[in-house]
C-alpha cells in the first residue's frame, strides 16, 4: 500500500507539473466554460426565471462548474495516448511500480487539477457578482474533486483504447458534450420529454451536476423537484467510480 501511494502521489505530481507548463491548456480549461456562461447566461437571461428571482446566468452557474472540472479531468487524460506513444507507459507497466498506481496517479493529478480550475473560476464568477457563500464555496471545493473522480476514470476508459488524440476528441465531442447538456446543466429536467429524463437517470453526470447545484443552492429543488439529493447523487457516483475504475483498468491490462 505505501509503494502504490507513493508511487500515485509521484505520478500525480507529474500530471500537474505538466499541465501547468502548458499556459494553453490552463486558459483553454478555463476560458470555454467561462465564455458559455458570458453567452448562454447573457442571451437567456431575459426569458429565463428561476423561482421569479434568479436569471439564467445564476442557475447556469453550477453547469458551469460542471463543465470546468469536465475538461479539465477528461482532457488530463489524453497523457495517456501521448505516454503510450512516447513509450514512457510501457516502461511504468514494465517496472516495480504496482499497475494500479497508473490509475492512482491519474485520478490523483486529474482531480487536484479539475478541482483547482473549478475553484479559480468559483472565484473569479464570484468577484464578477455571484451570489456565493463562503460555507457554498467550501463545499463546493470538496464537491468539485469527488465529481472529477469518476470523470477521470471515464477519461482513462476512453484513452486506453484509442492511439490517436483525434479519435479521443471525436468521440468526446460525439458523445460526452451531449451527456453534458442532458445532465441538468443547461436546463431544468423538471417538464423534459420522457427520453431526456431516461437518460438523464442513466447519466452520471446528472449526479455530479446535482452535487454542485445543491451544494451552492440551497434552494435550487424548488426550481427542478426532480433533483437527486445529496445522499443519492453521492451513492451512484461512487457507484460511477467503481465501474470506471473496473473498465480502466482491465483497459489497462491489455496494454
Amino acid at each position: 500500500m505505501t509503494g502504490l501511494l507513493l508511487s500515485s502521489l509521484l505520478l500525480a505530481r507529474r500530471e500537474i507539473v505538466r499541465f501547468l507548463r502548458e499556459p494553453s491548456r490552463v486558459v483553454g480549461a478555463l476560458a470555454t466554460p467561462f465564455v458559455f456562461w458570458l453567452l448562454l447566461g447573457g442571451g437567456f437571461s431575459a426569458t429565463f426565471r428561476a423561482g421569479g428571482d434568479s436569471d439564467y446566468a445564476t442557475y447556469f452557474f453550477p453547469g458551469v462548474l460542471a463543465l470546468t472540472v469536465f475538461f479539465t479531468a477528461i482532457f488530463s487524460t489524453i497523457s495517456v495516448i501521448e505516454d503510450r506513444k512516447a513509450g514512457f507507459l510501457q516502461a511504468v507497466l514494465a517496472s516495480p511500480v504496482p499497475r494500479g498506481a497508473v490509475i492512482g496517479g491519474k485520478v490523483l493529478g486529474g482531480g487536484i487539477l479539475a478541482a483547482a480550475q473549478g475553484m479559480l473560476l468559483l472565484g473569479i464568477l464570484a468577484a464578477a457578482g455571484m451570489p456565493v457563500s463562503l460555507l457554498g464555496a467550501a463545499l463546493a471545493g470538496g464537491a468539485l474533486f469527488l465529481v472529477a473522480v469518476p470523470l477521470v476514470l471515464l477519461g482513462l476508459v476512453l484513452a486506453f483504447r484509442f492511439d490517436s488524440t483525434q479519435g479521443f476528441h471525436a468521440v468526446m465531442n460525439l458523445f460526452l458534450m451531449p451527456a453534458w447538456i442532458l445532465s441538468g446543466s443547461v436546463f431544468p429536467l423538471a417538464g423534459a420529454p420522457r427520453w431526456i429524463a431516461v437518460v438523464a437517470v442513466l447519466n452520471p453526470l446528472t449526479y455530479a451536476v446535482a452535487i454542485l447545484r445543491r451544494t451552492l443552492d440551497p434552494g435550487a429543488a424548488l426550481l427542478d423537484p426532480t433533483l437527486p439529493t445529496l445522499p443519492v447523487s453521492f451513492a451512484l457516483l461512487a457507484v460511477s467510480c467503481g465501474i470506471f475504475a473496473a473498465l480502466a483498468r482491465r483497459a489497462m491490462m491489455r496494454e
